[in-house]
Formats: C-alpha cells, sequence, structure tokens
C-alpha cells in the first residue's frame, strides 16, 4: 500500500510533505497535557495492524491549526488512565491545554478526519503561498448581519432567494429568449411550477408564468416582458417573489463566497428529490414518464444561461458521461448528488472556496452516520442510506420558513413592482455552495460583476435616483387597492366613477328632451271636443 510506501522511506529520502506516520511513546503525550499550544494535538489510539491514524494524519495534512499523531494500545495502564476502552479511539488536545476523548459515532477513517476538520479555526491551508489582497481588512469584509442556522434544515429563504437571482438578474445578460434559450426556459418554469415547495403567492406567481407562456405562440420573446411579469406589473393579486437576496444555509464568511450557486444546488436537489416523492405531480405536462426530466432541464439550464462557461463545460461532460443511464427518479436524486461530490472534490482548496464552509463529501458524518462505511480500509457509500436521507433533507417536512419574507404586506404583494430598485436590492455576486460549487468562484466573480453594471446601466428601467424610486414606489403602494380580489388603482376606479356619472346625465337629458317633445306635439295636434 501507499502507506507502507510513504513509511518505508528512510528519514532522508522520504517526501518533503509527507508528516512523520510513525507511532509515538506515551510518555511524549503526557508531556503536551496542560500547555498552552497554538494548535490542536488530535492522537488516534489503534493497533499495529491498523491503518487508520496514518490515514487520517494523511487526510489532514493540508489543513492548518492541527497536528494528528497516532499512538499504538501497548501502554494498557495509560489508556485506561484516559478512559480509553476501544480502539480506535481519538483523544484530543486543545490549544488551551485542556484534553479529553471525542465521541464518535463509528471509529471509521471519515468520521475521526470529518470531526477534527470542523473543529473551530481548523481550515485548510492555501494552495497559493501568495497573501490575499488586502488581508489586514478581512474584518470590513464579514458578513454583519450573520443568520443562526441549522445545517440539517432546509431553509426556504435560500431557494426563494435563489429562484429571485435567476430570474432578475442571471436571465437578464438575454435580451431575447429564442429558440434553444426559450424551449429550456419555458420547461424549466413547467417543471418547477409542478414542483417547487414554496410560499403560495410563489408557486402562483410561478403558474401564472408557465400559462403566460404556453399561451404565447411566438419564436421569441423579449426578457422586459417576462420581467414585467415577475415584479407583478398587471397587478395580479396574491402573487409575489422576493426582491432580495436573504441567504440563510448558503451565506458565506464574505459577501462573494458561496450564496447563488449554493442556492443553485439546493434548488435542483430539491426538484429531483420532490419529482422522486410527487411522481403525480408532472401529469399532462409532457414530462410524466421521463425519470431523466430534472436533470435535463438543469443540463440544457446550465449550458445555456449559466454565467460560468468552464463550469458549464465541466457539468456538460459529467453528463455526457453518465446521465443517460438514469433509469428511474431515485436514481436522478443520486446522480446529482453524485455529481455534486466530485464537483465538491475538484473545488476543494481553491481560492474561491469559503474557509469556513470547506468543500467536503457530503451528507458528512455528523448529518448521516449510516450514510457512511467502509470496505477494506476505504471509505464507500451505503446508497440506499443516501436515498433515504436526501430524501428526507429535500422535502417539505424539513424545510423552515425562517428569514423568508412569509409575512408581507398585502399591497406590496400585489404590486411587486420592484424594477426600479434592481440596482439596490441586487446581490453584489454570485457565489458558491456550502458543500457545494458549480463554478469557478474567480470567474463568476467578474462576470457577476459586469452584469450588475449591465443591469443598473443599461436596463429596462434606469436609476433615477434612490429616493426618487422610493418616493414613487410608496406613492404607488398607497395608490393601490384590492377590489373583489383583482387589483384595481384609484385611477381606475375614478373612471368608472366618471363613467358612471357622464352616462347618467346623458340619460337625463334625453329623457327631458323627449318629454319636452312630447308635450309640444301634444299641444300642436290637440282638437277640442265638440
Amino acid at each position: 500500500m501507499m502507506i507502507d510506501f510513504l513509511q518505508n522511506h528512510s528519514q532522508e529520502s522520504r517526501p518533503p510533505a509527507c508528516p512523520p506516520l510513525e507511532p509515538i511513546q506515551s510518555s511524549e503525550i503526557a508531556s503536551l497535557f496542560d500547555k498552552n499550544s497554538p494548535h490542536y494535538t488530535a492522537i488516534v489510539v489503534e493497533s499495529s495492524s491498523s491503518y487508520v491514524g496514518r490515514e487520517v494524519i494523511l487526510d489532514l495534512i493540508q489543513y492548518e491549526n492541527i497536528v494528528v499523531k497516532r499512538v499504538l494500545n501497548s501502554d494498557k495502564a495509560f489508556l485506561e488512565k484516559l478512559g480509553i476502552t476501544s480502539i480506535p479511539s481519538c483523544y484530543l488536545i486543545y490549544p488551551n491545554g485542556s484534553h479529553g476523548l471525542i465521541n464518535i459515532l463509528k471509529p471509521l477513517r471519515s468520521f475521526f478526519s470529518s470531526y477534527l476538520k470542523s473543529l473551530p479555526g481548523v481550515k485548510r491551508k492555501l494552495v497559493s503561498q501568495l497573501p490575499l489582497p488586502k488581508k489586514q481588512n478581512e474584518e470590513s469584509t464579514e458578513i454583519k448581519a450573520w443568520k443562526e442556522f441549522d445545517k440539517a434544515k432546509l431553509y426556504m429563504a435560500d431557494l426563494e432567494s435563489g429562484l429571485h437571482y435567476l430570474l432578475r438578474v442571471e436571465l437578464a445578460t438575454h435580451k431575447t429568449l429564442e429558440g434553444a434559450e426559450l424551449k429550456t426556459f419555458k420547461d424549466f418554469v413547467t417543471v418547477i411550477a409542478k414542483l417547487f415547495p414554496g410560499h403560495q403567492p410563489v408557486v402562483k406567481l410561478l403558474e401564472t408564468l408557465q400559462e403566460w407562456l404556453v399561451s404565447l405562440p411566438l419564436d421569441k420573446i423579449p426578457y422586459d416582458a417576462i420581467l414585467d411579469l415577475v415584479n407583478n406589473k398587471m397587478r395580479i393579486s396574491g402573487i409575489f417573489l422576493t426582491n432580495r437576496v436573504r441567504w440563510v444555509g448558503c451565506q458565506g464568511s464574505r459577501p462573494e463566497l458561496r450564496g447563488y450557486t449554493c442556492a443553485l444546488w439546493k434548488l435542483f436537489h430539491t426538484l429531483t428529490v420532490q419529482a422522486a416523492v410527487r411522481p403525480k405531480a408532472l401529469i399532462n405536462t409532457g414530462f410524466e414518464d421521463n425519470p431523466q426530466v430534472v436533470l435535463q432541464i438543469m443540463r440544457r439550464y446550465i449550458q445555456h444561461f449559466f454565467a460560468c462557461k468552464a463550469c458549464a463545460q465541466h457539468f456538460e461532460e459529467m453528463a455526457k458521461e453518465s446521465m443517460d443511464a438514469v433509469r428511474t427518479l431515485d436514481e436522478a436524486v443520486l446522480w446529482l448528488w453524485e455529481k455534486h461530490n466530485v464537483v465538491n472534490d475538484r473545488l476543494a482548496g481553491d481560492l474561491s472556496e469559503d474557509p469556513k464552509f470547506l468543500k467536503v463529501q457530503w451528507p458528512t458524518p455528523d448529518l448521516c452516520p449510516d450514510c457512511h462505511d467502509e470496505i477494506k480500509g476505504l471509505h464507500s457509500w451505503n446508497k440506499a442510506q443516501v436515498l433515504q436521507f436526501l430524501k428526507h433533507h429535500y422535502t417539505n417536512e424539513n424545510i423552515l420558513y425562517k428569514y423568508t419574507e412569509g409575512q408581507v404586506n398585502s399591497n406590496e404583494i400585489e404590486v411587486g413592482d420592484v424594477k426600479e430598485r434592481k440596482d439596490k436590492n441586487l446581490p453584489k455576486k454570485p457565489s458558491g455552495n456550502k458543500e457545494d460549487k458549480l463554478l469557478d468562484q474567480n470567474m463568476l466573480d467578474s462576470k457577476s460583476k459586469g452584469l450588475d453594471k449591465l443591469i443598473a446601466n443599461n436596463g429596462p428601467v434606469k436609476d433615477r435616483g434612490k429616493n426618487t424610486v422610493e418616493s414613487v414606489l410608496h406613492k404607488d403602494t398607497k395608490q393601490s387597492v384590492s377590489f373583489l380580489g383583482i387589483g384595481f388603482s384609484n385611477i381606475d376606479m375614478s373612471l368608472c366613477v366618471v363613467l358612471y356619472v357622464a352616462s347618467s346625465l346623458f340619460l337625463m337629458i334625453m329623457y327631458f328632451f323627449f318629454r319636452m317633445r312630447s308635450k309640444r306635439w301634444k299641444v300642436r295636434y290637440y282638437r277640442p271636443a265638440v
């Protein structure tokens, strides 16, 4: 094995990046207790035939603020003193000198490594040794309003924010949709309108958009028309989609990290699971007999609309390689999960990786211990358990609506006219993803900056100044009222009153005209009685 090959090297010929793999003595461990240290020290206790300790050492070689050592279980008295009763086990010495045995659900390499990587302050070393620009000002770029979240939950705020960015930002780079682009967008809206597990106003908006697209017998549709419907220019009652991003599970440690790409992954994971658990939802759409429907639409969407072309190319290569082998809706769920982990592995250690949300194989052992196993010392996935986990994680029951705009003003829902505020509310950049990243962040960052400028300067509505826009929107909102479930403004109602009064006056004039004429006729032809 490679580990034996590395360990059998002499000290002089050992690769310089290879850490020491030999076990240490118990006396060396005792000397580390109750002493402050700049890093964690993890001690893996194992038998002489075990490879777990050496595998964990190699797993953590790319991480800083932690040192992993191994010790054999030969000194029984010392192990009993530490409270170690089974092997392999991991004993952790903290930077402040405290120490204790860590609790791991399964004594496997993947569980030990995942736990140690998740410790506060433990982060992957930078690939490049060049200092990052403006590192001294890192604190000023931190997210100010950090939202506490449960990583075991799915947040509707992420899905709705991602949908907002997709419809109002990413799609805005196409002034007109036609041909394959229009077909892709129509299919995407059809599927998401049937499967999206969101608020009723959002679902109604998607259904309205889908019906509108189907009813138009046009070969090309201007993006402005789509945007007007998304912004509810027609004042349709009860439809609304947030006009700002509120990342929760997709928030990054800095504004340019994670965000949209994380939400896009979550959105398509949700659609694959919803299609699997609610197959009847797609009846009468033309997609009911296609188990690859969500994957194919995702593939075409990334090809035609995704900002990072290099990332789109990588995804296309994965799709060509194995997507045709998907035969069931469950296989579609697992296919997307597998390829997501491939992307995570490719981007691990990249400069675009969020240091607080490392690219790891997901789900991690703490989220799904039954998903992980080992065969002959190598990590393996229990795909039946993974499928069960995914079907739970991306279903309605696991969605939290905290941080969403669920309790919105009814006038705001009916108005929906947020087009003028795009410059103010659009996120500055799309970004990566918790377990997830479709794109090379550096490429997307530059594209998204240009996109924001494009929307600000060449969008359908120019920026007329924040104060003017806010006053106009405030005035428009006050004027809008709901009448019998249909959106009418005060101007509409005034016109109705004016027409009513005018018609009444006309009828009265006609009445008096014919009455006077009738009296004159009677006088002219009057015959006195004889």
